[in-house]
C-alpha cells in the first residue's frame, strides 16, 4: 500500500483522501485553512456528502488517515505520491483561475526532498500539466514525474461514485508514473484509461460539456414543447428508451448549477477561443442554460397583474438535492430577479450553506415560507418537497396560488387537486385546481 498526500480538503480532496485510507492506503490531507484542519482531526467535517462522516470516523480510528497544515513541515507531508486537490475557480474572463494549483506546484518544487509522483486531481485546462513540467517541476532538485487523474464525482454521490466509477482516466509521460497511480485504485476493479496528459486533461472539461449540452438540449426541446402543447416528459422517456442516447440527463428543468458544469463549459469556450476555434455549439449550451433561469420569473410576472409585495417562496438553494453546495445554484439568480420585480422572498433549504440573498429573507421550515405566499417555486427537487402535504401548504397560501415546478419533479395531478395552478418546464398548458 502507499504512502500519499492529498492537498486540499475540499469536496474533490476530502473525498479522496477518505477513500483512499479505506481502501489501505496511508494518507495525510493538508490544507491551510487551520480551523477546517482542526474540524476534521476532531472528525467533524466541514461539507456536507452522503455517508462521509461514518467513513471520516472509521478512517481516523484505523490511523490510515491525519490531517496537517504546511506550517507543520512540507518535507514531513509528502509521501511518494502527492494529490493536487486545491481549488480552479472561474476567472472574470471565463477561464480557469489557476493560481492555486500554481502556488502549490511551486511549493512542492521547492520543497520536495525525494521523488515524487504529483498526480493533478484540480480541474485544469489542456496544457497546464505540460506548463507545469517545463516552468515549475523541472527546477525541483529531485525527479517529480506528472499525472493527470481526473475526477467524475457526483456530489450527494461522490463515495459511491469513487467506489463505483465508469472509469479511472490517468493522463502521463512515464509510464512507471502511470502505473503507480493506477495501482491505488487496483481494488476498484473498474476500466483504467490510460493516454498522455492533455488527453486525460480534455476527458475531463469534454465529459462535463457534453452533459451540460444534454440538460441545455432537453431544456430546449422542454421550451419547444411549451409552444406545440407536447408533454416533455414523455417526449425525454421516448428519445431516452434509445440506447444511443440513455435516459441520463434528460430531466427539462430551470437548468444546471454546481461547481463543475458552469465553470467547465466556459472554461472550455474559453480555451478553444484562446486556440482560435469558435466552439458555436458550447456557447449555445451557456446561453441555454441561463435563459432557463428566467423562467420561473417570466411566468410568475405574467400570471399576476403585479409582483409587488406579493410574497414568493422559494423552495431550495443547494444546486442539486443530497448537498449543501450553493456554487452556481439556480436560485442564487431567481432571487434577486424576484425581488427586481417587488416580490417579497421567503427562501427555504433544508441543508444549503450559507449564502448571501440580499433582501430575502431564509426561513427555518418549508411552512415558514409558504405561509402567506401567492407562489412557490421549486428549485431544488428535495425529497421534503415532493412529499410535501399540498393541501396543508395551500391552507396557508393566498390568492389562487401557483407553484412553479422548475424541476419537473412534483404530482402535477395531487398539487392541481389541491388548489393550485401549476406550471412547470415542457409540460403542456396551465394546469389549474
Amino acid at each position: 500500500m502507499a504512502r500519499v498526500t492529498v492537498i486540499g480538503t475540499g469536496y474533490v480532496g476530502l473525498i479522496q483522501g477518505v477513500c483512499l485510507a479505506d481502501v489501505g492506503h496511508d494518507v495525510i490531507c493538508v490544507d491551510t485553512d487551520v480551523e477546517k484542519i482542526a474540524m476534521l482531526r476532531a472528525g467533524r467535517s466541514p461539507i456536507f456528502e452522503r455517508g462521509l462522516d461514518d467513513l471520516l470516523a472509521k478512517t481516523i480510528a484505523s490511523g490510515r488517515i491525519t490531517f496537517a497544515t504546511p506550517s507543520e513541515g512540507w518535507s514531513q507531508l509528502y509521501g511518494d505520491i502527492v494529490f493536487v486537490a486545491v481549488g480552479t475557480p472561474q476567472s472574470d474572463n471565463g477561464a480557469a483561475d489557476l493560481s492555486f494549483v500554481r502556488a502549490v506546484a511551486a511549493s512542492i518544487a521547492q520543497e520536495a526532498t525525494h521523488p515524487l509522483t504529483v498526480v493533478m486531481k484540480s480541474t485544469v485546462p489542456p496544457g497546464t500539466g505540460a506548463t507545469l513540467c517545463a516552468r515549475v517541476f523541472a527546477d525541483a532538485d529531485v525527479r517529480i514525474d506528472y499525472v493527470s487523474n481526473p475526477e467524475f464525482l457526483r456530489e450527494g454521490h461522490a463515495i459511491q461514485d469513487w467506489y463505483e466509477t465508469d472509469r479511472v482516466v490517468i493522463g502521463a509521460d512515464a509510464t512507471a508514473a502511470a502505473e503507480r497511480v493506477a495501482a491505488l485504485y487496483s481494488s476498484l476493479g473498474s476500466p483504467v484509461v490510460i493516454t498522455d496528459v492533455a488527453s486525460a486533461e480534455t476527458i475531463k472539461y469534454a465529459s462535463n460539456a457534453f452533459l451540460s449540452t444534454k440538460i441545455s438540449f432537453i431544456n430546449e426541446i422542454a421550451n419547444l414543447c411549451d409552444c406545440i402543447g407536447a408533454d416533455i416528459d414523455d417526449v425525454a422517456r421516448g428519445i431516452g428508451l434509445d440506447k444511443r442516447i440513455g435516459s441520463h440527463f434528460l430531466n427539462a428543468g430551470i437548468g444546471y448549477g454546481g461547481s463543475c458544469f458552469p465553470k467547465d463549459t466556459r472554461a472550455l469556450d474559453f480555451i478553444a477561443t484562446l486556440n482560435g476555434y469558435d466552439f458555436d455549439l458550447l456557447k449555445s449550451v451557456i446561453d441555454v442554460n441561463n435563459r432557463q433561469r428566467l423562467l420561473p420569473v417570466i411566468h410568475l410576472a405574467k400570471a399576476f397583474p403585479d409582483l409587488h409585495r406579493r410574497k414568493v417562496a422559494v423552495l431550495g438553494l443547494s444546486f442539486k438535492p443530497h448537498t449543501d453546495d450553493v456554487r452556481e445554484s439556480p436560485a442564487l439568480d431567481i432571487v434577486p430577479l424576484l425581488l427586481q420585480e417587488g416580490a417579497r422572498v421567503a427562501c427555504y433549504d433544508p441543508i444549503a450553506g450559507n449564502v448571501e440573498l440580499g433582501a430575502a429573507v431564509r426561513v427555518d421550515t418549508v411552512w415558514e415560507a409558504l405561509d402567506g405566499a401567492s407562489a412557490a417555486v421549486l428549485t431544488t427537487e428535495w425529497q421534503e418537497f415532493r412529499d410535501l402535504d399540498w393541501s396543508r401548504a395551500r391552507a396557508l397560501m393566498t390568492d389562487e396560488p401557483i407553484v412553479f415546478d422548475g424541476r419537473n419533479a412534483l404530482d402535477r395531478e395531487a398539487l392541481v387537486s389541491a388548489g393550485f395552478r401549476y406550471m412547470a418546464v415542457g409540460r403542456p398548458g396551465e394546469h389549474r385546481g
